[in-house]
């Protein structure tokens, strides 16, 4: 992985979003390669599936840890890479509001936070597709330039229209496809012909905006025999990932984290219909048919393993995503399983992490940092010390506590290392304790109500 120079000057806007994100125990969604420690096996892993989906192929991953392991870190981090290698891509964090499937558009919901969301290279804070879309109409421009057309030329217009259309005549034989086609050839018209409505509402309805057909064919001028819904959004996706790499990108990723809510959705029915939505997803991208798609989801133990409300609750996912005899009886990673599960860093890890952050915590104040080499090691110590530390301890929880104690350092003159270490050690313990606490109770929580609300109705 990447490391870091702290010769390097780090870019003043990244680096103060950077560590104000990481102060509140927020994933930052620039800069994380600044911070990347200790997960380059699972990175080199998810790597190879974007070459897989640069080739025309298709990827689906579950990335599974405790809250604060690193899955959404990991997440922006490999979007990074994403968008540096020349993919499109969009991400979405699921919530009561937000689903795969679900009454009141819950799915539709998700599809509109994932093309909000979307974004490029030159673009990466998302919102990116009228500008993907623009960009290929100024290629187009282009190369009828390089032969002779330009815009005064009175066949510009018709050539023009016919590569347009031959681009989108392969996108009509799919599900959803001859709309999907007609609305991009009315855009790229409404471009040529300066129409701004049109153009406003071709991209409303590529968003899912419209709520029914009536409604989409008064704003668009012309008819379509359907609108973006709840039970179609996927096939959707598929088209805007056919749609990338006729646009000259190298695929279409898509991330979909905090899954866990998934999980959380009380009715046994509504679950499995999301559950069923999920396994969809799962068997298009490895059988096969879909192409340039990658698809990365983001979810707590909890959430794969429950075999009464997570996905091993629903034998057709189980029996897809559960590890095989060798995985569990060998010790030893497979990561060419859909499942990646986050290992704990190691010692040697979080030392590693904890006096990057101070690098570029010095970086951010343009003071030298408060505390020496010695006291980094000393804090990793005593964080490592706690009793439950092997299993509890995350990098979220270890990232956000170290720079609370460098900030009381610059804002505290009067405060010193071997207080604070000792007064935050017995902040670690009762956080530990804490959090074994309110895990056993989560499980008996969710234990007591699976009777109340898995019932068939």
């Amino acid at each position: 992985m990447d490391q870091i120079n702290t010769e390097v000057r780090v870019p003043k806007r990244i680096l103060n979003t950077l560590i104000t994100s990481l102060a509140a125990g927020v994933v930052p969604r620039i800069g994380a390669p600044y911070i990347a420690i200790g997960r380059e096996e699972e990175l080199g892993s998810l790597l190879g599936n974007l070459d897989d989906v640069a080739e025309g192929g298709a990827a689906c991953r579950f990335l599974i840890g405790r809250y604060g392991s690193g899955k959404s870190f990991l997440i922006q981090l490999i979007r990074g890479r994403a968008l540096e290698r020349g993919f499109i891509c969009a991400d979405a964090d699921l919530s009561p509001e937000r689903r795969l499937t679900g009454g009141s558009g819950a799915g539709l919901a998700t599809y509109k936070e994932l093309m909000t969301n979307i974004a490029i290279k030159a673009s990466p804070d998302g919102g990116a597709l009228p500008t993907i879309l623009s960009r290929y109409y100024a290629n187009l421009q282009a190369e009828l330039a390089v032969e002779g057309i330009t815009p005064d030329s009175p066949v510009y217009e018709d050539a023009l229209k016919r590569r347009v259309i031959r681009m989108l005549a392969e996108l009509e034989g799919d599900v959803g496809g001859f709309d999907f086609a007609r609305v991009l050839g009315e855009y790229y018209s409404a471009l040529i012909g300066d129409d701004i409505d049109k153009k406003s509402a071709c991209l409303r309805w590529l968003r899912g905006e419209f709520s029914n057909k009536t409604e989409a064919n008064s704003a668009l001028g012309f008819r379509v025999s359907c609108v973006i819904d709840d039970d179609n959004w996927y096939g959707f996706i598929k088209l805007f990932a056919s749609l990338s790499v006729k646009l000259g990108y190298s695929g279409f990723i898509v991330f979909i984290d905090e899954c866990v809510n998934l999980y959380k959705i009380p009715n046994r029915i509504s679950r499995e219909a999301n559950y069923e939505k999920l396994l969809a997803i799962f068997n298009d991208t490895l059988q096969g048919k879909a192409k340039s798609l990658g698809v990365i989801f983001g979810g707590t133990p909890q959430f794969l393993e429950d075999t009464r409300r997570g996905l091993f609750s629903y034998d057709a996912l189980k029996s897809r995503l559960a590890d095989s005899k060798y995985d569990a009886l060998s010790g030893y990673r497979n990561l060419s399983s859909p499942v990646i599960r986050l290992r704990t860093l190691s010692g040697s890890e979080l030392l590693a992490l904890v006096k990057r952050l101070t690098n570029l915590y010095a970086m951010k104040e343009g003071t030298p940092a408060p505390v020496t080499d010695s006291e980094i090691e000393e804090f990793v110590r005593a964080a490592r010390s706690r009793a439950g530390a092997d299993e509890m301890l995350t990098p979220r929880e270890i990232i956000r506590d170290y720079l609370s104690f460098l900030n009381i350092l610059r804002d505290n003159k009067s405060a010193s290392f071997s207080e604070l270490i000792r007064s935050m050690g017995n902040e670690y313990a009762e956080s530990l304790a804490s959090d074994i606490a309110s895990d056993s109770e989560e499980r008996e929580t969710t234990r007591k109500k699976v009777n109340l609300f898995d019932i068939d109705i």
